[in-house]
């Protein structure tokens, strides 16, 4: 974009409604051309979309851009044709063009109240699980099998593909999220969107953006420097749309800087079909639209689930054309769009995608499970040995299954479900059915493994002291709609592991979380095992990691804080006491800390935390041979080699980062990875280039990326922490288009 089409555009944007017709055509004009949803493989979207709409009566163009529920809820109805499903939009049988049969599927093919009597799916692992397998290869795969999945029960939109960041580890969702980097978010979530499209299914990204708290999530604002969040939040989205080409981007429920992400000019106008030039559809999160013609006009292409809102506000779009308060020109580029989307992605054609091969989804979840968990502390009682002859698992019902986080990305697992732990009201923790204590069993056959539920945490305590080790298993429900209060473990499970340690200082603790937590215990334990959400093998996962079957290779994606006094904020905002707030009035959330998120923040203030992003241990030991770096201009390039110097094979994520000069803005940002398998003594060279955005900062005044000239620290390592390599480069000033 130009800066006089873009002060063009501002000028408008302040002038109203009629001003901001003028805007979006202005910023859509100006937008370079980018890649089509999915990659459009056929060549020939844009043209069938144009020829397309030019057949659609108004009343067509009209259907196609606001959706109902697509299961018997609220009273009503399932909708004809539906499969039954969070959403669906009906299509034009005359024109050859489907319905849109639009499923929650991140962690696997959702089915709500089991809308579709018996149907169960692949239960994958959380996102921040599959974050800590630095595995993009992986990360395609699971989009692959989810995909696959979706596309045999006949639907052809997955709601997944979450960029949002982990700005506050007590977010209800951040088991949904994959990291609180940019660059490491980005990239998982764009290789899980194109998975999941290499399949004939449309993928969203969402939740876009700044959806980071649970809490008052429908009248939060989020307040924040709009540069720093092109440096940090969108920039992650802006990486997966780059890498993913989603068919659609999922608007969010809170309001940005004033305005709802949904009629939000500057994010949907501005940001995403302006300087971003995406050609796909906007469609609403359910229940965040709040009018008809602001977000029609600021860059909503599609109301979903219309019974979700207060009211179905594009079921009277109609009027609002007819009565020149939305240019039919809109409408018009709003259906395009869709259609685009569908004929992009294959929706109306046959599927040409190879059925993936049985077992491949099961596969993919137990791979997940055995590369994500993160081995955290070790003082040598790891791996189990087999000649153990008495064993105590405690906790977490680990005699039945693994835990899973809540709301719409709750996955009935094939198997079924284990147990339902109640949470408090209407909501309850699904167990999968994969208990770690029966693949203990197996994996140690010589030893006596005992279980003991850990609600009495004496009782456990004198039994722990008779064992040659204990295993605690410890967990903590995370759902969508509800933040977590703190990052204490619930339920005295504290308290439990304390009492245990204190027993028997053979101690290993499990947690199966939905993000970080603190540890009191930490210094009384042998050993810390973070399992996350397994997923439906993670029982299995789990077993073969602490007897030493799997060596594990998992990094943390997100800081675990060593108090909760380290978090950016001393609470999740949230309503004060009744009264202070009139009824529908902005909860305002600062983001004080803009691009400084996670171990950007800690490495700002200098700050330790309990254990550093990108932290993790193995059962080998890894050795960082020299770096070298290389400035070309403003392009740099890293070189680095790792050697395996221990007995066993193992996986290394050899990591690096970049630091600009005092006066750059640019502080410590991860610009890289190589994830590498090692045999004993093997070495392996591994060459990162580093996109420029990460040695840059965002001029919002003239809309472009700044490079600083001047010399860059480019440093490498296991941990943002330790980063024991450094090499210095000279970078030449420069500038890019956003």
């Amino acid at each position: 974009m130009t800066g006089a089409v873009f002060l063009r555009a501002a000028r408008a944007l302040r002038l109203g409604v009629a001003g901001l017709v003028g805007a979006l055509a202005a910023l859509h004009a100006a937008a370079a051309p980018v890649g089509p949803p999915c990659g459009d493989p056929s060549g020939t979207a844009d043209a069938r979309a144009g020829s397309t709409l030019a057949m659609l009566t108004q009343g067509e163009k009209l259907s196609l851009v606001h959706g109902v529920l697509g299961a018997p809820w609220s009273g009503g109805q399932k909708p004809e044709g539906a499969i039954g499903s969070a959403g669906y939009v009906p299509g034009v049988p005359r024109l050859g063009i489907p319905p849109l049969q639009e499923t929650d599927g991140p962690l696997g093919v959702a089915n709500p109240g089991n809308v579709r009597r018996g149907d169960t799916a692949t239960a994958m692992p959380s996102n921040v699980a599959l974050a800590a397998t630095w595995d993009l290869a992986l990360a395609r795969g699971q989009g692959e099998a989810v995909g696959a999945e979706a596309r045999a029960r006949g639907f052809n939109v997955l709601l997944g593909g979450a960029a949002n960041l982990i700005r506050d580890p007590r977010g209800g969702r951040t088991f949904e999220y994959f990291s609180e980097d940019p660059w490491l978010t980005g990239l998982m979530a764009g290789a899980v969107i194109a998975g999941v499209q290499s399949r004939g299914v449309v993928s969203t990204t969402k939740h876009f953006a700044l959806n980071d708290q649970e809490t008052d999530r429908g009248r939060l604002d989020v307040r924040i420097d709009k540069a720093a969040a092109r440096e940090s939040d969108l920039l992650a989205f802006e990486i997966a749309i780059e890498r993913g080409r989603p068919g659609a981007v999922m608007c969010a429920y809170n309001r940005v800087e004033g305005a709802h992400a949904c009629e939000n000019p500057w994010l949907l106008g501005e940001v995403l079909k302006g300087d971003w030039g995406y050609r796909g559809f906007v469609l609403s999160d359910w229940g965040a639209v709040h009018s008809t013609e602001r977000p029609a006009i600021a860059g909503l292409d599609q109301e979903s689930a219309e019974q979700a809102d207060t009211r179905p506000f594009y079921a009277v779009l109609g009027d609002a054309v007819a009565e020149g308060r939305v240019p039919q020109s809109r409408l018009d580029d709003m259906a395009r769009r869709i259609l685009t989307t569908m004929f992009a992605c294959g929706l109306a054609d046959a599927n040409l995608a190879a059925p993936l091969a049985s077992g491949v989804a099961a596969t993919t979840a137990r791979r997940i499970a055995d590369e994500g968990a993160v081995l955290l502390r070790n003082d040598g009682l790891l791996p189990l040995a087999p000649t153990l002859r008495r064993v105590l698992v405690v906790g977490a019902h680990a005699d039945r299954g693994v835990p899973s986080g809540g709301g719409s990305s709750q996955v009935v697992p094939s198997g079924g479900i284990a147990l339902k732990q109640p949470e408090g009201t209407n909501r309850a923790m699904v167990f999968m059915p994969s208990s770690p204590l029966a693949a203990l069993r197996r994996r140690l056959p010589s030893a006596a493994v005992d279980f003991d539920d850990g609600l009495d945490a004496d009782r456990a305590a004198r039994k722990a002291a008779r064992a040659d080790a204990v295993v605690v298993f410890a967990d903590q429900y995370m759902t969508e709609g509800a933040d977590v209060a703190d990052l204490a473990l619930p339920s005295r499970q504290d308290r439990l592991i304390g009492r245990i340690a204190e027993a028997n200082p053979k101690t290993v603790v499990v947690l199966e979380t939905g993000g970080p937590v603190l540890m009191p215990w930490l210094d009384r334990t042998a050993a810390v095992l973070e399992a996350w959400y397994p997923g439906q093998a993670g029982g299995e996962a789990i077993a073969d990691i602490l007897t030493g079957a799997i060596d594990p290779s998992g990094r943390l994606p997100v800081t675990f804080p060593a108090s909760e006094a380290q978090l950016p904020r001393r609470k999740i905002e949230l309503v004060p006491p009744e009264g202070r707030v009139p009824d529908g009035a902005p909860i305002v959330a600062r983001y004080d800390e803009g691009a400084s998120t996670g171990y950007r923040s800690f490495a700002r203030r200098g700050e330790r935390p309990l254990f550093p992003f990108g932290f993790g241990l193995s059962y080998t030991t890894f050795r960082l041979g020299a770096l070298a770096a290389h400035a070309d201009g403003s392009s740099v390039t890293a070189e680095l080699a790792v050697t395996n110097a221990g007995a066993r094979a193992g996986a290394a994520v050899a990591q690096l980062y970049v630091a600009g000069p005092e006066d750059s803005g640019v502080g410590l940002r991860l610009a890289g990875w190589a994830r590498l398998d090692l045999a004993p003594g093997e070495t392996k060279r591994a060459t990162i280039a580093v996109d420029p955005r990460l040695i840059a900062t965002f001029d919002e005044g003239a809309r472009r990326w700044r490079i600083a000239g001047g010399v860059y620290t480019v440093s490498a390592g296991f941990d943002a922490a330790a980063r024991d390599a450094t090499a210095d480069v000279a970078v030449e000033a420069a500038d890019a288009p956003p």
